[in-house]
């Protein structure tokens, strides 16, 4: 499925609320003067606000992305979409990516 190219830029959040950001932008390709982000690095979150054991497992630290485009690679690495999914440790939660650039679309 086509969806818009994740840029650092973009606001990400986990699903408790905190901010998302990329570890490692590819600052080779832009779009609208934004890095794309590739799949293989992951995001780190800051200010979620899951409970701590023993309510629950803590709150969101990282997150993995585990889809990303089949066709669009930047420097051999898949591009993150508009629609891709990531898993939060150690939470397990996913990913909301909630704004991103709306001129470039992959598959």
């Amino acid at each position: 499925m086509p969806g818009y190219l994740l840029h650092a830029g973009a606001s990400v959040i986990c699903a408790h609320g905190g901010q998302a950001q990329p570890t490692v932008p590819n600052p080779r390709v832009k779009v609208m003067g934004q890095p794309v982000v590739t799949q293989v690095f992951p995001y780190t979150v800051a200010g979620c606000v899951n409970p701590p054991p023993p309510t629950n497992v803590g709150p969101c630290v990282m997150a993995q992305w585990v889809s990303a485009a089949l066709r669009v690679k930047v420097m051999g690495q898949p591009v993150l979409l508009r629609d891709s999914k990531a898993v939060a440790i150690p939470t397990g939660t996913s990913l909301n990516i909630l704004v991103t650039q709306v001129r470039v679309k992959g598959m």
